[in-house]
This record gives C-alpha cells, structure tokens and sequence, in this order.
C-alpha cells in the first residue's frame, strides 16, 4: 500500500537495501558537517549541538555545527541536499521540512527524492492554551464552546505556515470548528497578546506557555503529541477528545541521497547508542524534548507520512506562504 500511494518513498526504501557503493571501514577518516537550519540558541540548536558533540566523541572525528537559519530552513536544507552524498555532511530536519512541499510550490530540492534517512532523533509536544476569560477547562468544553459560538474564539500563531498554526488548523479540519486565526511575526508577540487577552487561545511550544500556566495567566487544556508528555504526564492529549489528532515538532537526521548504505547504518547504529544516554536525555529533557530512536526505514515511512498529512491540512485551510 505504501508503494502505490508514495512511489517516492518506494525509491527510498529500495535504495537503502541496495549493496553499498561504498564500505563504512575507515569512516570517517575527517571531520563532519552537522547542518542544522535555524540560527543558534533555543532547542532545536541545542538537540543539534548535543548531538554533534556526541557523535564527535563516540566517531572519533571532530562534528561541526553549520547554523543556516533563515528561508523557512529552505537555506540550510539546500546546502545538504546538494553536498557531496560521502557522509560528511549531515542534515538536522525538523517537521518543517515536511510542511515546506504544502506550503511552497517550487523547492530547490525535493523533500524525499534528495535525502537518504539516517535516524529520527526526538520530539516536542506542543500545547493548547487559552486565556483564563475562556469559558471551558478542558478540551471538551472548548469544543463545545466553539461550536455553540462558531467565529467567535480567535487564535494567535507564530506566521502562516507555523507549526502552532497547522496543528491548530489540523484541529479545525478534524473537529468542523469554526475559529479566526490571527497570525503574528513570532511566537513571543503572539503569546503576549494571548496573555493580553488579545486572543483567546493557541497552540505553541510548551516551554515558552508553562511558565505562564503555573502563574495562572493562562489556562492548559492538552498536549499535541499521541501519547502524554513524561514532563506532563497528568495533562490530557488533544487525541483523548479528538481521536486520531496528533501534531508534534520532531526533529531527525537525513543525509544527502546517494550515500552509501554503510555508512547510514554506522550513523544510525551510534545515534542509537547516543540517544540511549542519560547525560543526552537530561538534556533533551530540559528543553522539552523526549527521545524517539528508530531505523532508516522507520524514518523514511515517517516522512512520507507526515509530508502528506502536512500537504492535506495546508490545501484544506488554503494557507499561503507569506
């Protein structure tokens, strides 16, 4: 089934099976390139960083963090896709690189076709949160609330095409609400105006929003991901009130296709061995993060996945780039 609806991903998987041009014996003899296509500071370039650091010590072999942020990661993605497919040059994707081929018609790469999977790496969950004047504490009562006043709640997000703002449109389209969105230049204006009372809820990352929980300025009613967050495990999912809903900032590593088989299975089998790690996984921990691990192929079929999700909810809520 998976070959006749994602015949690119068939390309993928076949390759990665095929004999490898070369042997891993001898890798890597150099250093490595780490590009990770945001600019530095916050999460995602902490995970990259981490992650470089380790793969150093356990290769043996220097890793260098290239932050290319800007262009929606469409820079930094760019500069993997088109570097030499030997192993030293590795991509940190997150889930924008899924939402990019909805979301923008013409790519300098293709998303699927230009990459080799290495490894998932972890995910985020994010949370909905509303401004306390909401009449509803749990995800059922705002439902509910929105049904009975359709237009009436609006919702901040960081931009178009955000991760908070397609999750909460992946929401809408389950659930037939009927909110306005009201899109800002970055999560920090549109949190503060939620605190404001500016607008009435949002989906967004739960480090920048729990601060804001605890304080009691703004009201938690789930998480995004398809199981409990360990860091809130008493907090209800979105998928416990919308069956099937789930909507997290996932972070992996691909590499540029042509790579040889070897070499992915040498990068995976250590990125396995690091995540299992107490020292990373205090790490991740910290910044809300929670391991997930897996195989090229698991990670091939989760691309091809979420880029169709990701395409659907983008050609349903009519999103443009901005």
């Amino acid at each position: 089934m998976i070959a006749v609806k994602y015949p690119s991903l068939l390309v993928v998987v076949l390759s990665f099976f095929c004999p490898p041009g070369a042997s891993a014996q001898g890798y890597p003899d150099r250093p490595l390139r780490l590009v990770v296509p945001y600019p530095p500071g916050g999460a995602a370039d902490i995970i990259g960083r981490t992650l470089a650091q380790n793969l150093g010590e356990d290769l043996r072999q220097q890793v260098i963090v290239d932050n290319r942020g800007g262009g929606g990661q469409i820079i930094g993605t760019e500069i993997a896709a088109k570097a030499a497919p030997d192993g030293y040059t590795l991509l940190q994707a997150s889930v924008t690189h899924a939402i990019n081929p909805g979301l923008i018609a013409k790519l300098p790469y293709d998303s699927i076709n230009d990459f080799a999977p290495v490894s998932l790496l972890a995910e985020s969950p994010l949370v909905l949160v509303v401004h306390p004047s909401v009449a509803a504490k749990s995800m059922k009562e705002l439902l509910a609330l929105a049904k009975a006043q359709p237009g009436r709640l609006n919702y901040s997000s960081s931009g178009n095409g955000s991760g908070g703002h397609l999750a909460m449109e992946l929401l809408r389209s389950m659930t037939k609400i009927d909110m306005v969105h009201v899109p800002y230049k970055g999560a920090g204006p549109a949190l503060t105006d939620l605190v404001a009372g500016q607008v009435q809820l949002m989906i967004t990352s739960p480090l920048a929003a729990v601060p804001f929980v605890k304080s009691g300025r703004l009201r938690l009613l789930g998480v995004s991901s398809k199981a409990r967050s360990t860091a809130m495990p008493d907090v209800l999912t979105i998928g416990e009130s919308v069956p099937g809903y789930e909507a997290s900032l996932w972070y992996a590593v691909l590499a540029p296709r042509g790579t040889p088989k070897a070499i992915l299975e040498k990068l995976n089998a250590v990125i396995q061995a690091i995540l299992t790690k107490p020292t990373v996984q205090e790490i991740f921990a910290k910044n809300g993060v929670e391991i997930l691990g897996g195989s090229p192929v698991t990670l091939a079929k989760f691309l091809a996945r979420e880029t169709e999700k990701w395409r659907g909810v983008i050609k349903s809520a009519g999103v443009r780039q901005e």
